[in-house]
């Protein structure tokens, strides 16, 4: 096994050891929290897989970017929640079962709408190549659905035992998580110098923006729901995103590079936001507690 292939199969342990910890700490009410209400599911799909889509589409056309780059770009806006991104939730106070109610739905739905917006994009673009519901099936339920639901039942089954393993086990999958990413970025790095200098990180952070307005603005009156939908809108999949990308002709290099400098600038980007969102929060009601789920035991 080569470097390369031992810093993925890394990187994908890591995320399944986090997804499993996230588990551990949620419920079967937390998964299912978005199907029981019509209305935020309707809204959450608006935000994530029809304007944000098109707002990026129209940004990314409207200024002067290499191929590679835009595909790459639109095809993180047409991917799923990542499967971490609970956890910034929280920070930022978000509401917890609405953090794992999102993730499993649109992981879920991600099976039947990444096919049909990849088929939309590539005509927009004219591009060739298409991505299946069975690929994307294996990718949200070998990196989601399964470790997520395994955590869960650990927890019903074994309440004492989840609680005392989560906190290693979120450690342990922080620590192959950045001790494997930070040489992948390295490897990349020279492929993302070249995106810079030319616009492409404004461009990137003028993304972030839009995404974190729409989300904000079509997550509803609760303000703990509107906080997971705007940092869910702003942050997708990258290994969805890459693969869409791959898919449609993109060279994974380039691909790559853009993706990683987009979860590079988004996490800076999004800090003010949640900052913001907890110190409103908390100021609004010092004692609020947004998780109603058991995701913070």
């Amino acid at each position: 096994m080569d470097i390369a292939s031992l810093l993925l199969l890394t990187i994908k342990s890591s995320i399944l050891l986090l997804v499993f910890g996230i588990g551990l700490n949620a419920s079967w009410h937390d998964a299912l929290y978005l199907f029981r209400r019509p209305g935020l599911l309707l809204r959450s799909l608006l935000s994530m897989y029809l304007v944000m889509p098109l707002a990026a589409t129209a940004l990314l056309v409207a200024f002067d970017m290499p191929v590679a780059v835009r595909v790459a770009l639109v095809a993180l806006a047409i991917s799923p929640v990542p499967p971490i991104l609970p956890k910034k939730e929280l920070k930022a106070e978000g509401h917890a079962s609405y953090a794992i109610g999102l993730l499993v739905a649109m992981a879920v739905l991600s099976i039947f709408m990444i096919p049909l917006a990849v088929s939309f994009f590539t005509a927009a673009f004219g591009r060739t190549g298409e991505v299946g519901a069975l690929a994307v099936a294996k990718v949200v339920l070998s990196s989601i659905l399964a470790p997520l639901a395994i955590g869960m039942a650990v927890r019903q089954w074994a309440t004492s035992f989840a609680r005392r393993i989560a906190g290693p086990v979120a450690m342990l999958g922080t620590v192959l998580l950045f001790g494997s990413a930070l040489p992948m970025i390295v490897a990349a790095w020279p492929d993302m110098h070249a995106l810079l200098g030319n616009g492409t990180v404004l461009i990137i952070a003028t993304m972030v923006m839009i995404g974190l307005v729409i989300g904000h603005v079509l997550g509803g009156p609760d303000i703990a729901e509107r906080t997971v939908l705007a940092l869910s809108t702003s942050s997708r999949h990258p290994a969805m995103g890459l693969a869409i990308a791959v898919a449609v002709g993109v060279e994974t290099r380039a691909g790559l590079a853009a993706i990683l400098l987009y979860l590079i600038i988004s996490t800076v980007v999004c800090v003010p936001y949640i900052m913001w969102r907890r110190k409103r929060t908390l100021a609004t009601d010092p004692t609020y507690a947004p998780s109603r789920s058991t995701l913070k035991d």
